[in-house]
């Protein structure tokens, strides 16, 4: 936010406003965003750990600003990565032959949990596998943007993008109208093109969407009823749909009504017990089937989680060149595979360093940030490692940016990240400006995700701003805050 004694522009208005309000105020409109989402229903919901599961996800009000030019470089990236790794997606079910040209290791592919034997030979509408992707991005300077993570399975946080951006325009609707900042409302109606453009083959007419839930006791399923919401689409579970006859069917009051899309939040595992897991009580029996038989598109396709494998993300920018012949937009973080005898062998030697991840894992848990790990724990961690290498990965530590969050009685810098959300149909590939910006709300702390502790903030893209440094310094009652890149 700040570069020596002076303000970046993005800030300024936001400055200015604190300026002539006080911190009281800003806190006071804390308190308002608070009861505006316990007041809707805005939960988190966290199962396996003692007291109430539902849970506010903290909301700081103090937006995260980027530049329109910053954005739009952004999305040409962000654009290229999804089309790259649908085309990986394709190939991993059909010839492989970016492993016959000994680009990605087959055995990262044969070994994978997340790749869906059923899958292999059949090719979904249109040949799409994600239709909804959400891209993790970091940034470590003024012009430098990271990929951290990539989520092609059910990316989810979405509904808090909209609820966030609404409870900015109403807590500030001065600022933000002082300021030109670029519409998010318009994703549901993006996503319901989307999805309906991915109809199957045997869909005729209109087709009918719907977003399959695994129900209530599922974290998000706050955002499944908030989409379904907003699209004017159904919100069904399991057991509120049929197949028959290769074709599926949802009750209703006035009878069974065909589906020919589901937006389905259900994992892989549990969709079909007659296909999967056979005491799934989440699913459909005989939806694979209709799937195939070209009745019912899945979105996102199953099998399509092979993409967000943390042993996988190295090798994108060598898919982005083997199936696009181009070179990459966004940069990778350079990650160091611990299957591998010469990783390892660094890994292990420099654990005080590095943030070490489970190849599959999410949600911010079996994870190391060395330097910030006691020496027992990184005894642990190396444990680990030695005992199931191909488990885990390993990154650099970086530098990550820091953004304006309120902090106690005043200002204070924290870590944060940025998820677009992309959506791939026929026609196009669309991406509104912004996305969900995560903040990890405990000092120095580089995880931002809700179940560890994070935050949430509004992210606005500015069309008129242009970089540069303004105004008088200004700080929390007196302390100096050095101030990160937004």
């Amino acid at each position: 936010m700040q570069d020596g004694d002076a303000i970046r522009t993005a800030y300024a208005g936001i400055a200015a406003w604190i300026e002539a309000h006080g911190f009281a105020a800003l806190a006071t409109k804390r308190r308002e965003a608070e009861a505006l989402f316990r007041r809707v229903g805005i939960t988190f919901a966290v199962y396996g750990e003692g007291g109430d599961p539902e849970r506010l996800i903290p909301f700081d009000v103090i937006p995260r600003i980027l530049a329109r030019s910053e954005w739009d470089g952004l999305a040409r990236g962000l654009t290229q990565r999804v089309r790259a790794l649908n085309a990986f997606i394709a190939d991993v079910y059909a010839g492989q032959e970016i492993v016959r040209a000994g680009k990605v290791p087959g055995a990262l592919i044969a070994g994978n949990e997340a790749f869906c034997a059923p899958m292999r030979g059949f090719t979904p509408p249109a040949g799409i596998y994600t239709h909804i992707s959400g891209i993790d991005l970091v940034r470590t300077g003024a012009h430098d943007f990271w990929v951290l993570e990539d989520n092609c399975r059910t990316p989810s946080g979405v509904s808090y993008m909209l609820e966030n951006r609404e409870a900015m325009l109403r807590l500030f609707p001065g600022l933000c109208a002082d300021h030109r900042l670029l519409p998010v409302g318009h994703y549901p109606e993006e996503l319901l093109e989307t999805l309906k453009e991915a109809a199957p083959p045997n869909c005729k007419g209109r087709p009918c969407v719907a977003i399959l839930t695994p129900g209530h006791f599922n974290s998000a399923y706050y955002e499944h009823c908030f989409l379904a919401d907003e699209m004017g689409v159904e919100v069904v579970e399991g057991a509120d749909l049929f197949v028959e006859d290769d074709v599926v069917y949802m009750r209703t009051t006035a009878g069974p009504k065909r589906v020919d899309v589901l937006y389905r939040r259900v994992d892989d595992d549990y969709l079909d017990p007659r296909v999967f897991k056979a005491e799934s009580m989440l699913g459909v029996p005989g939806i694979f089937g209709a799937y195939t038989a070209g009745n019912v598109t899945l979105a996102n396709a199953p099998g399509a989680g092979i993409a967000d494998d943390k042993a996988i993300y190295p090798f994108v920018p060598e898919m982005i060149r083997f199936y696009l012949g181009e070179e990459p937009l966004l940069q990778n973080v350079p990650t160091y595979l611990c299957e591998r005898d010469e990783d390892r062998a660094f890994v292990l030697d420099n654990l005080d360093s590095l943030v070490v991840k489970l190849a599959r894992g999410s949600g911010g848990y079996g994870m190391l940030v060395g330097p910030h790990a006691t020496a027992e724990q990184r005894l642990e961690f190396a444990q680990r490692i030695k005992a199931r290498p191909h488990d885990y990965i390993a990154q650099p530590t970086l530098a990550l940016s820091t953004v304006p969050t309120l902090a106690g009685e005043g200002v204070a810098p924290r870590h944060v990240d940025l998820r677009p959300y992309v959506l791939m149909g026929t026609k196009d590939v669309r991406i509104v400006p912004g996305g969900l910006t995560r903040v990890a709300l405990r000092e120095g702390s580089l995880v931002v995700n809700s179940s560890q502790g994070g935050g949430t903030k509004d992210t606005w893209v500015v069309d008129d701003l242009l970089d540069g440094v303004v105004a008088p310094r200004w700080q929390a009652r007196g302390q100096s805050q050095s101030q990160g890149l937004g």
